[in-house]
């Protein structure tokens, strides 16, 4: 096991609360996704939150009181270069230290779909476990199987469906060919240009 420094834990409140912000709740790390303070008509206010545990990936609504205490919790993020895949984990090599670490695919979500050997990385530590991966927010990667284009298709603004190096598939231009090279949106999965 690599030795990484642990995450950054600090005592906070509801008052601290916005998109994005990581919070110990109930023994797991869970993410802000949305939140609001919320005032009905009889009885307090609250914090709606909608959170998502970074373990599991499941999403759930929770309640907080106003200035209620939670454990803020900021994660370690560093950039590692993807290897090879080791049955349901990725090994991915720190680009500072050189030592390899295996990685469940689930953190990087649909995105992994889009992962292809030599690929950099950023992946959030909590202590020395894997919470979160991100891809770049564009790949390139080649087109190793796709229809033919038709002479004329270019003008009809249509598309057909191509699969990449990585055996993802993706909705291209009727002018991409087998052997083209595609900046891909690791976020939507969507088409942006081909590559010169």
């Amino acid at each position: 096991m690599i030795d990484i420094l642990s995450s950054f834990i600090t005592m906070g409140s509801t008052t601290d609360f916005r998109n994005g912000l990581i919070i110990r709740f109930e023994g797991d790390l869970h993410q802000i996704v949305e939140w609001r303070h919320h005032k009905p008509g009889k009885g307090g206010a609250m914090v709606l939150t909608k959170l998502r545990n970074l373990r599991t990936g499941a999403s759930f609504e929770q309640r907080f009181r106003p200035g209620e205490s939670v454990d803020i919790v900021r994660l370690e993020r560093r950039k590692f270069q993807y290897l090879y895949p080791e049955g349901e984990s990725l090994c991915f090599m720190d680009q500072e230290t050189f030592e390899q670490i295996h990685v469940d695919r689930e953190i990087f979500g649909e995105a992994v779909r889009f992962l292809k050997e030599g690929e950099i990385c950023e992946i959030a530590l909590d202590g020395d476990t894997p919470v979160e991966g991100e891809l770049p927010i564009t790949v390139e990667l080649e087109v190793v199987d796709t229809e033919p284009g038709v002479r004329g298709d270019t003008a009809t603004g249509g598309s057909k469906r191509a699969t990449v190096e990585t055996g993802a598939v993706v909705n291209v231009p009727l002018f991409i060919e087998k052997g083209d090279t595609l900046k891909i949106d690791t976020r939507s999965g969507e088409y942006l240009e081909r590559v010169k």
